[in-house]
């Protein structure tokens, strides 16, 4: 999927620019109106060109991250949804057209009349300068989007939970994605907010880098800055492991913080036992159950579990284990939602953004994430997750 997508985004970008360059609109355009579509659309593919070249390690210097931003817009949201359309229907009514008086002529018809110039003119012009003007609209608003979270508190009803444990507090912290969009200060802010919410407990559940292990050593820069009262930890992601699962989790052990991969860490909150659980990143729901499994078995009797699981899809597997609460992140809310409830993450997901709870009682919380690998939210704002937990009749 990946090397579609990167071979896909040049070929269907070009093939779109040579259809935009080739209507009436843009050839009846002004000069400068030409040149400005021209530059605006190379500096796209320029763009996705340089950060391939920078992946393959054949130029140094990484895209600026608004180019970045830009040619992610462009090749994942205006291209498929907006351009490509446009050249379909463009195309195809052309086609039909020419057609249609192809036909005619053999019976010697008169040709089907074309619709009014003014109007097709209007019509061409709004589908060649659409896409990309929305692209580097959708730019000016998303950079400065990356720099803003919000502080999500939600109260966790359990039925079981000890009673010890009620009012126990958890700050979740999920897919900050150090590095093109995530750095620098907004690090700083992140470990200063979630210390603010002095949570007996912080959560990570997964993608702290985006894909480069050279930002590794920022962002555990910023976790070692975290102070809970009680303790700290961290399962995988599936981007964290882009350039090595061994040496991801070395990196972060070595830094002294706890990685859980099918592992239990155990502690005590208020002076009641608690295992946390922690399985590895895994796609595939059978390996999750089977991983869910392996560190249900290392369950103390008399402690409370909690699990940490990148994918949200683990909650049934846990449920299932007796587990009453997993936390989760991936899903960055549905990311382009049109409201929190209708969009990509319910499309994608059964569990997306928020508290979810089964008839049994078992609860998940899933965060929206609190950086980003793709540069626009829509109704799916970043966010660090504080966690109450509250004791409720079984």
């Amino acid at each position: 999927m990946f090397l579609l997508i990167l071979l896909g985004i040049p070929v269907l970008s070009l093939l779109w620019f040579f259809w935009a360059m080739r209507t009436s609109a843009f050839r009846q355009a002004g000069r400068t109106t030409r040149i400005s579509f021209s530059l605006a659309t190379s500096l796209l593919l320029g763009g996705f060109v340089w950060i391939v070249l920078q992946r393959m390690g054949r130029v140094t210097s990484e895209p600026p991250a608004v180019v970045q931003a830009a040619v992610l817009l462009w090749g994942l949201v205006f291209l498929p949804l907006v351009a490509l359309p446009t050249l379909i229907l463009g195309g195809g009514l052309q086609a039909v057209s020419r057609l249609k008086n192809h036909l005619r002529s053999r019976k010697g018809d008169h040709p089907v009349a074309l619709p009014d110039p003014g109007r097709r003119r209007f019509l061409e012009t709004a589908a060649v300068a659409l896409p990309v003007l929305a692209t580097y609209g959708a730019t000016g608003v998303a950079i400065p989007q990356t720099k803003h979270f919000r502080i999500r508190r939600i109260d966790v009803p359990l039925a079981g939970l000890p009673k010890d444990l009620d009012g126990m507090t958890i700050a979740h912290v999920s897919d900050v994605h150090v590095g093109k969009f995530t750095h620098g200060r907004l690090l700083t802010d992140l470990a200063e907010a979630t210390n603010q919410l002095k949570a007996d407990v912080v959560a990570l559940t997964g993608d702290l880098i985006d894909h480069a292990l050279a930002d590794l050593p920022e962002a555990l820069d910023m976790v070692s800055r975290f102070d809970p009262r009680s303790g700290l930890f961290l399962v995988e992601g599936n981007h964290d492991l882009f350039e090595g699962r061994e040496a991801f989790r070395s990196g972060v052990r070595e830094a002294g913080l706890t990685l859980l991969a099918n592992d239990s860490a155990s502690l005590e909150v208020r002076g009641h036992p608690i295992d946390v659980l922690g399985i590895p990143w895994a796609h595939a729901e059978a390996r999750m159950e089977q991983d869910i499994a392996t560190v249900a078995r290392l369950r103390r009797q008399d402690a409370f579990p909690i699990l940490l699981a990148h994918h949200p899809h683990a909650f049934d597997a846990a449920a299932r284990a007796g587990i009453p609460l997993t936390l989760g992140g991936h899903t960055h809310g549905g990311q382009l939602m049109i409201t929190p409830e209708i969009g990509p993450g319910p499309m994608l997901y059964r569990y997306w953004s928020g508290l979810y709870q089964k008839p049994g009682g078992e609860a998940a919380v899933i965060s929206n994430g609190a950086g980003n690998w793709f540069p626009l939210r829509t109704a799916a704002p970043a966010e660090i997750l504080y966690l109450t937990l509250r004791r409720v009749r079984a």
